[in-house]
């Protein structure tokens, strides 16, 4: 399975994608932007508190061969991209719109628009939407099973394990 399709198995779907999209494509019109003809990921993450925790991705690329990978990652006011980090991708990312209050290894700072951070393998980072922003982010290729979430109930990545009551019919275990 390739990795835009372990993403889309724990994205959320029907009404619940629709009222998220509505809102999204809302706020791209109030900043008179658009986004690649590529389908929109709106992810809870498998944790069902898409508010809380979330996010939507618009895939611009993921080059294994070639060996990179653009995405745009758009968050509401509040919402967080949860603790995690990467053995092997480096990445950088680049605010285009809005502010984050990102936390990188514990220090916390607010980022907006211009202004970038490169995040090496290894550190532990999130970021959550002051008000509703988009990043873009610029990597290695995206590889599910290359992140480490804090929270090992998140259905995807490299240190999640399906436990005995799991009965998959969110996660890719």
């Amino acid at each position: 399975m390739d990795e835009l399709n372990k993403v889309l198995a724990i994205s959320l779907s029907g009404k619940d994608r629709e009222q998220a999209m509505t809102e999204f494509l809302r706020c791209l019109a109030d900043w008179q932007m658009s986004m690649p003809p590529a389908e929109a990921i709106v992810q809870d993450f498998g944790l069902g508190d898409f508010r809380r925790i979330g996010l939507i991705e618009c895939w611009i690329a993921n080059e294994m061969e070639a060996g990179y990978c653009g995405k745009y990652l758009f968050v509401f006011d509040g919402q967080q991209c949860p603790a995690h980090h990467h053995r092997g991708k480096h990445e950088t990312f680049h605010i285009v719109r809005g502010k984050v209050r990102m936390v990188l290894d514990g220090a916390e700072r607010v980022m907006g628009p211009g202004d970038t951070l490169a995040i090496v393998p290894g550190r532990h980072h999130s970021f959550q939407g002051v008000g509703p922003a988009l990043l873009l982010e610029v990597s290695q290729p995206c590889f599910l099973d290359d992140n480490y979430f804090e929270n090992t109930a998140i259905p995807i990545g490299g240190n999640y394990r399906a436990g005995p009551d799991d009965r998959g019919n969110r996660g890719v275990p």
